[in-house]
């Protein structure tokens, strides 16, 4: 999750936020309303050294070293006596910081550096550059499309919702199958076939369409946007037996998402629509203004009442927020919701569905599977003369009844769960497809097998699946899991 604004994610030199990856807001501290609001933080003054210094490796270390003592949420947990010598990469040598807490389950690679340009470009518009699909590996090994955006590379080419990625290559006479890949460097060598995220790369991918039909596409990636809810199966009113049930998806946590979700609301609410399927299965977070917005979307009748809390180390409490429901004129009041979740859903889906939990109790299901468990958030510490972000962890986020620590996944945390699948040759946004399907069952009444701590959801495509990941995700990466 990520907070946006002079002090949160996106936009300043100190930003706030709160997410999976980075990100941010580029507003006020907080958004969606403040029981009183936090003043924006001032950075630490740093040296100000000769620009050929600023930014040797050596100086961006002890700028970042100076930042977690300050606002690092773990303070007695950042690693002691680390010789920053001995690091090559800054991001190494802030993991190496960090490692403490990481074992620990409360950070788990979510403070890092990132590019300033880079990140508020995808936190504004959703901008990335690549193909423009969610891949999902499987442990056959398989390589999967389970998303594809529209006016993407992708999407034009032939990739969609389950599309199998056989073999890739530069060219046709180079075709490396997904096996002989995973066999040679792991799921890292995948990655790396892919090719880098930089516009004009190329690749030759063999491919097998549901249909069975096997065919051979070339490719280039180009920059595309991530529209945050799809125009093909996004939002949509599902009949269910003469009940109306709102089904919407969400992609990211970006600032386009803003109106896109107050427009689905708005169909909603002229529906009269108070059951609601909200699908989060890949989504790996972002901005808290807008997980803040979807909360308020969904509680009409509690507008004036306590969303969430927002709190610092002790010696940053000055920062500490309190989020307030506003008034949303697209807003509905929702008697139950399904959440649609798996182990890529985390930091702002989390919040929206931990909000949930005092206002509707067994109303409020987790359908699909455990989610990724972080219940922290990160500001952004900008240096801007060396296009450096540091998203460091530095808040907690806990629901209106204080409920938060689901470091382990919300499954445990939840009243009512679901087990299901996630059927990739099923559109999302199908009734029929399993976790969809689990979820009508639940706003229906009817019983269901619950999410074990263990359990991981299956899809017919094959088990032990994950979103692909490279070894070094650009910002656009670490809140949409999968991305290429």
């Amino acid at each position: 999750m990520k907070h946006r604004g002079t002090f949160t994610s996106a936009m300043a030199a100190l930003a706030l936020l709160s997410g999976c990856g980075g990100g941010g807001d580029g507003g006020s501290f907080s958004s969606g309303g403040t029981a009183s609001p936090a003043p924006s933080p001032s950075p630490s003054p740093s040296p100000t050294p000769t620009p050929s210094a600023a930014c040797s490796l050596g100086s961006r270390q002890q700028w970042a070293l100076g930042q977690l003592n300050e606002w690092y949420l773990f303070p007695d947990d950042l690693a002691q006596g680390l010789n920053p010598a001995s690091f090559s990469d800054l991001n190494d040598y802030v993991d190496a910081l960090v490692a403490p807490a990481r074992a620990k389950r409360q950070d788990r690679f979510f403070t890092h550096v990132t590019s300033i340009k880079e990140e508020d470009a995808f936190y504004s518009s959703g901008t990335s550059a690549g193909f423009g699909v969610q891949f999902q590996a499987y442990s056959d090994p398989k390589l999967f499309v389970v998303d594809a955006y529209e006016g993407a590379p992708g999407l034009s080419a032939g990739l969609d919702r389950g599309t199998e990625i056989l073999a890739i290559g530069t060219s046709n006479s180079n075709l490396r199958t997904i096996p002989d890949l995973v066999k040679a460097g792991g799921w890292d060598a995948v990655s790396d076939a892919l090719g880098p995220d930089t516009e004009g790369t190329a690749r030759v991918l063999q491919i097998r369409q549901p249909n069975s039909a096997v065919i051979t596409i070339s490719i280039i990636k180009r920059p595309f946007d991530i529209p945050p809810i799809s125009s093909r199966f996004g939002t949509r009113i599902i009949d269910d037996g003469g009940r109306k049930v709102g089904y919407i998806n969400l992609r990211t946590f970006v600032g386009p998402a803003d109106r896109a979700l107050r427009e689905a609301f708005s169909n909603f609410k002229a529906q009269g629509v108070t059951e609601v399927i909200v699908d989060l299965r890949y989504n790996g977070g972002g901005l808290i203004s807008v997980a803040n917005l979807f909360s308020e979307l969904l509680n009409a009748q509690r507008a004036g009442q306590v969303l969430s809390y927002e709190t610092f180390r002790p010696s940053k409490a000055s920062q500490n927020v309190t989020n307030i429901i506003g008034s949303q004129p697209q807003a509905i009041a929702a008697t139950k919701v399904a959440f649609i979740g798996t182990r890529r859903t985390a930091s702002a889906s989390e919040l929206v569905i931990n909000a949930q939990r005092p206002f509707l109790g067994n109303n409020v299901a987790l359908i699909g599977d455990n989610t990724f468990g972080k219940p922290v958030g990160q500001i952004a510490l900008d240096r801007s003369e060396c296009d450096d972000r540091l998203r460091a962890v530095a808040l907690k986020t806990e629901n209106s009844a204080r409920q938060g620590e689901y470091y382990s996944g919300l499954a445990s945390q939840m009243a009512v769960t679901c087990q299901a699948g996630d059927d990739i040759f099923r559109s999302l946004g199908d009734p029929q497809e399993q976790s969809i399907s689990a979820a009508l069952g639940f706003l229906a009444g009817r019983s269901c097998t619950p999410i074990s701590s263990t359990a991981s959801a299956s899809a017919t495509a094959g088990s032990g699946m994950h979103l692909l990941r490279p070894a070094k995700p650009n910002a656009a990466q670490l809140d949409v899991p999968g991305l290429f």
